[in-house]
């Protein structure tokens, strides 16, 4: 019967002494004299099992002429295993490549490194590193599904094209079918002879579509890519990358942080209980004590500060920090670095002041801050940012007046705020960066499969 080597590892008892077909992968194949020892993957589990041949075998020869990356399907009994390292094996009875593989295939049993695997990303994930990072990647987007889907929350599809830009900061990807070469003769563009009769972009996020949502199904949440256009090469920044961002009516600030705890902790222990093998891996050799992080974190009450508050610690703090704290202004990684220390766990930083912050965001009777938090976490810096949102519409308005966002083109969206309009929050989670955190990997081009970065659109 053809079966995962998963099955072998969650059934042993009953697979003991049987014979199996498995069909994968060669990662390994140590050739002696008289016999062979293949470490074989079908990539349905982090673990590899260990495939023993001997010369009795009538294909002897050709069986050590297999190579590493060649394709197997593979006849054998699971027996205990005669050596140390692992509890059982596979003892060969027959194999037949389906795929063979050349000897300058570059994914060798050997330690590449990080840099050189981005530039071979279609093979990556055939290494027990990002064959664990992605595997991470797949359980913990079932994890955000569930928590919200069990809570009742409807999965909002945003446009990935659009019209608005919702952070006001014009970092966005064109999308257009004119004759860019055209334009750049005659030097104007006509928009009403583009693609959707104006100027349109990929989107920097599904927030404000969201909202319109909320207002009909109470509680929503988007998961899914979005794009900046950043020139930006830092570990944590990419062109494209994706979001959860949920939004939920009659709700407010504080409503919102129980929300964000509640959630972290439920992903953080579904990864943990379902990824056992691959957090292990990260532990021993990506991150030493991510684990203790980790369970840290789950088992913890989330600290609640204003930011006017975090600048009055980090200015009495007798520390050097290289950037001033200042009142008024943001903060530095330094300082999120302080603070998580300082509270010996997650931070919740609210209420900052207005000019830092997007034009959606509802403004505090002291005029000066809005009600936004950014949550902060012990080893990675902010990792969550939301908001009230403005439900005044003179309020916000003004503020996009203030702000410099046109007003033309969003009137649907002022327009909730009269067409039985609530109070309503939502907070946006970056995927990759929660991905940084769980992994320990450090690198946002090492937690996404096909990384977009300036000048990279590899593949």
């Amino acid at each position: 019967m053809i079966i995962d080597v998963k099955n072998i590892y969650d059934n042993l008892e009953k697979y003991m002494n049987t014979t199996v077909i498995l069909q994968g992968w060669v990662r390994n194949h140590r050739k002696q004299k008289e016999f062979g020892f293949i470490d074989f993957s079908d990539g349905t589990c982090f673990k590899n099992i260990q495939l023993v041949y001997d010369n009795t075998l009538e294909d002897f020869l050709n069986i050590q002429k297999i190579k590493i990356g060649s394709s197997l399907e593979v006849v054998g009994d699971v027996i205990k295993s005669l050596g140390s390292g692992q509890e059982f094996e596979i003892n060969v009875k027959n194999i037949k490549v389906v795929g063979d593989c050349p000897d300058e295939y570059p994914i060798q049993p050997k330690r590449h490194t990080r840099e050189f695997l981005r530039e071979q990303a279609y093979l990556r994930p055939r290494t027990n590193l990002f064959n664990a990072v992605f595997r991470v990647r797949s359980i913990a987007a079932r994890a955000i599904h569930t928590y919200f889907q069990d809570r009742g929350y409807v999965y909002f599809h945003a446009p990935l094209i659009t019209a608005s830009d919702c952070e006001g900061a014009g970092q966005m990807f064109q999308v257009t079918t004119l004759d860019l070469e055209r334009i750049a003769k005659s030097g104007t563009v006509d928009y009403n002879k583009d693609f959707f009769g104006k100027s349109a972009a990929l989107t920097v996020s599904g927030q404000l579509e969201a909202e319109t949502f909320a207002m009909a199904y109470k509680k929503v949440y988007t998961f899914g890519p979005t794009f900046r256009a950043e020139n930006s090469n830092t570990k944590t920044h990419a062109s494209e990358f994706w979001m959860i961002e949920p939004e939920i009516a009659f709700c407010d600030l504080n409503g919102v942080m129980d929300i964000v705890e509640d959630m972290l902790k439920y992903i953080v222990k579904y990864v943990l209980d379902n990824a056992k093998d691959e957090m292990e891996f990260f532990d021993k050799f990506v991150e030493k004590g991510l684990l203790e992080k980790l369970h840290k974190l789950v088992e913890s009450k989330f600290t609640r500060i204003s930011h006017h508050d975090v600048i009055t610690i980090l200015k009495e703090a007798k520390v050097d920090f290289e950037f001033k704290p200042e009142y008024g202004e943001d903060i530095a990684k330094e300082h999120e670095k302080y603070i998580t220390e300082y509270f010996n766990g997650p931070v919740f930083i609210t209420n900052w002041p207005k000019d830092i912050k997007a034009f959606y965001m509802k403004l505090n009777d002291d005029k000066e801050t809005v009600a936004a938090v950014d949550l902060e976490v012990p080893g990675a810096g902010e990792l969550i940012g939301g908001s009230e949102r403005e439900a005044d519409y003179d309020k916000l308005i003004k503020r996009m007046q203030e702000m410099n966002v046109p007003v033309d083109g969003m009137e649907w969206y002022l327009n909730l705020r009269k067409f039985g309009g609530c109070y309503h929050s939502g907070f946006g989670m970056g995927f990759e960066r929660l991905l940084i955190y769980l992994t320990g990997v450090e690198n946002i081009r090492d937690v996404i499969p096909y990384p977009r970065t300036p000048g990279n659109c590899d593949f």
